[in-house]
């Protein structure tokens, strides 16, 4: 009988650190702004609770928001509209501006719905009222840092209505509405892409395609579904369904 040696690696598995380090990295970095500290320690004592979720820190005024967000990069900026010293709708267009990575999140008292779709033309990725089921601000930090569009529930009817089914639209304006062509396999990937929240950059890179030709498809997007830019876009998608993969319904 003969016996053979096996080599073994010398280091089969990761320090100890290394593990830790990696489910460290992976928890979802908040970034909590309001200047009401009963709110900020109601959040901080709910989220402490959620294994995956992390606040790294804390800003009390419209200065620290836009500071602490270029300082931590955080994942998701959990957003008090109302602010001292810079409003939130203004930290919401310089976060637009430099193109910021942090998706944003608006937990607020309820207040004037155009704001609400103001905010998401610059980019707020999310609405949670205060006066809200606290639960929900985990879940919808989860939906958010994975790309999508979290409405609370009693704002959803709301900013619907602002961008309600284009075709009911044009037809309480009296304009005629012509037939439309169904989406393309890939026009139905591009949909998906913009409701989970990718760039036109990201879209070219993981479709295989170049930025010009994801610009293209957009704009027969547009004019197939009759919307005016992304965000309609995008609501659209998730109001009808196509958000996700799957076959997408022939537009009305």
């Amino acid at each position: 009988m003969s016996f053979h040696a096996v080599s073994l690696p010398s280091n089969p598995l990761p320090p100890v650190e290394e593990i830790i380090g990696k489910k460290e990295s992976a928890r979802i970095r908040v970034l909590l702004a309001d200047d009401q500290p009963i709110v900020r320690l109601g959040v901080k004592e709910l989220l402490g609770k959620e294994k995956d979720i992390e606040i790294v820190g804390e800003a009390t005024d419209g200065r620290q928001v836009l500071q602490m967000t270029q300082e931590l990069n955080p994942d998701i900026l959990l957003l008090e509209l109302r602010l001292p010293s810079v409003d939130g709708m203004t930290i919401l267009q310089n976060l637009q501006l430099s193109g910021s990575p942090t998706r944003v999140i608006l937990l607020t008292f309820a207040g004037d719905r155009n704001e609400f779709v103001q905010a998401m033309k610059f980019g707020c990725s999310g609405i949670l009222l205060k006066q809200g089921p606290m639960q929900l601000i985990a879940n919808s930090i989860r939906k958010v840092h994975e790309g999508e569009i979290w409405l609370d529930a009693s704002t959803t009817a709301a900013v619907m209505k602002q961008f309600a089914n284009p075709a009911d639209r044009l037809r309480t304006t009296g304009t005629k509405v012509r037939e439309r062509s169904p989406l393309s396999n890939r026009e139905r990937e591009i949909v998906q892409l913009v409701a989970q929240g990718y760039r036109n950059k990201e879209m070219a890179e993981k479709l295989f395609i170049s930025e010009q030709t994801v610009k293209n498809h957009l704009h027969n997007i547009f004019e197939k579904l009759g919307v005016a830019d992304r965000l309609e876009l995008a609501l659209f998608a998730v109001h009808n369904g196509l958000h996700a993969a799957g076959e997408a319904p022939r537009p009305s």
